[in-house]
């Protein structure tokens, strides 16, 4: 898809530079960036990245600057409507989740209840 906004993820450009480093640096051009939900944290769900280099049934991609964001079907319910970029700041540099399903948030960020 060409339009951004018709995506039911964002994916930052940003966010899309710093996979794009990191695919580099393990020379492994199949590695893809995964986000995915997981229940724990302290307000029930958190999200997680990892890279991987398989799909699965279902996965959905989002392609930008030559690399992907992939989501599975479960983590995607959950992930409508939000955005995934990459910060660095005082807090460290992360990737980070914008989710506008979340209806509360812990501290750091990495935890949300719907």
């Amino acid at each position: 898809m060409s339009d951004d906004a018709a995506l039911p993820l964002q994916f930052t450009d940003a966010a899309a530079n710093k996979v794009k480093v990191l695919v580099a640096d393990e020379e492994n051009p199949n590695l893809r960036l995964r986000v995915y939900i997981t229940g724990g944290g302290c307000s029930g769900f958190q999200y997680g990245f990892t890279f991987d280099d398989q799909m699965n049934e279902g996965d959905m991609t989002i392609q930008k600057q030559g690399v992907e964001l992939v989501v599975d079907p479960m983590s995607l319910q959950y992930l409508v409507g939000g955005c995934v970029d990459y910060t660095e700041g005082l807090e460290g540099s992360r990737f980070i989740v914008t989710n506008p399903n979340a209806k509360t948030t812990c501290g750091c960020g990495s935890s949300f209840s719907i």
